[in-house]
């Protein structure tokens, strides 16, 4: 972010007055026609040295100088009038965001360092580290079903412990798993707290039991509750086979589907095929879901700017022009 107070992208609360900058150009074009036309009935003087003497030598670029702070002046006020807006990301005062977490057996692969799981609490650690404490945070775990939810709260310090206690294992019920985070939302929407909402999804695997969690997400955007998903992990990743002796099971994670989720609710849906981009990601979110845009006019900035070149403009016009003695 620009420290610039005037930094663009900008916008403006009355653009109409914009057309005023079309003055600019035709007052160039006015100074330009009025110089030809001033050549054109110019009277010759043969004493030419003598001429220069009397009135003194004026560089080009000094006689231009005022008329051309005055036009930028004109130009940076026009600016100021239209009531110019720079967006800023602000600290969210109230919200709540439901982190639904995936802990069935394939989060014990070792294709993130060091494994799924411990890649997975670790992101979500610095997630509830970034995001501002006036959020309330609530989880839902889960594997074959849904095993442990705490609606969204302040003590952000008990979402973490809920999390740090996960361990892998099961199948993946994510359709159940969102739907009791959606019906946890709805409780407190109804309970009278109309706070923006959303839930964060992190997934390793395809749904292997439960409802159809795209038809979830539905509801999840009828609610104005978007899903922002994350896919954890490799296409050839594998953990071991509980069946002795049998091969190792692959566990490859399905994106396609945690990406109809996150289009389907309003969301956004994300890749992590190590780590580093998994805590990348989470920053992301934290940043996205702890800050919302507002619109700060800097007309001030544009007002102050403008009036420094009037009088730069006069003070321009007093020192560079050649006087006769």
């Amino acid at each position: 972010m620009s420290a610039l107070p005037f930094a663009f992208p900008l916008s403006f609360g009355t653009p109409l007055v914009l057309l005023a900058l079309l003055a600019v150009p035709a007052l160039i074009g006015m100074m330009v026609a009025n110089r030809k036309r001033g050549d054109r009935y110019a009277v010759r003087f043969t004493g030419v040295s003598t001429l220069k003497l009397a009135a003194g030598t004026v560089p080009a670029w000094k006689r231009h100088l005022p008329a051309g702070l005055l036009l930028a002046a004109l130009a940076v006020l026009a600016l100021a009038l239209a009531k110019p807006q720079r967006t800023v990301a602000v600290p969210v005062e109230r919200a709540s965001i439901m982190l639904v977490t995936d802990h069935s057996r394939s989060m014990l692969a070792q294709d993130v360092n060091p494994d799924r799981m411990t890649a997975a609490k670790r992101a979500a650690g610095r997630f509830l580290d970034q995001i501002p404490a006036a959020i309330r945070v609530g989880v839902t775990t889960y594997s074959d079903v849904p095993d442990g939810t705490q609606p969204p709260t302040r003590d952000h310090d008990t979402i973490r412990l809920m999390i740090d206690n996960q361990v892998a294992d099961g199948g993946t019920a994510t359709g159940d798993a969102l739907q009791v985070a959606l019906d946890t939302l709805d409780r407190q929407q109804e309970a009278g707290e109309k706070v923006p909402a959303a839930i964060v999804l992190l997934s390793d695997g395809a749904t292997t039991i439960g409802r159809d969690p795209v038809a979830v997400a539905h509801a999840a955007g009828e609610a104005k509750i978007p899903i922002y998903t994350i896919a954890l992990g490799t296409s050839d990743a594998t953990v071991p086979n509980p069946e002795p002796g049998q091969p190792p099971l692959p566990v490859p994670p399905d994106p396609e589907t945690l990406q109809a989720i996150a289009d389907s609710s309003g969301g956004r849906a994300f890749q992590a095929q190590d780590d580093q981009e998994l805590a990348q990601i989470y920053r992301t979110l934290g940043s996205r879901l702890g800050t919302r845009d507002e619109k700060r006019e800097v007309t001030f900035v544009f007002a102050v700017a403008g009036a420094i070149l009037l009088l730069g403009a006069g003070t321009a016009a007093m020192f560079s022009a050649g006087r006769l003695p």
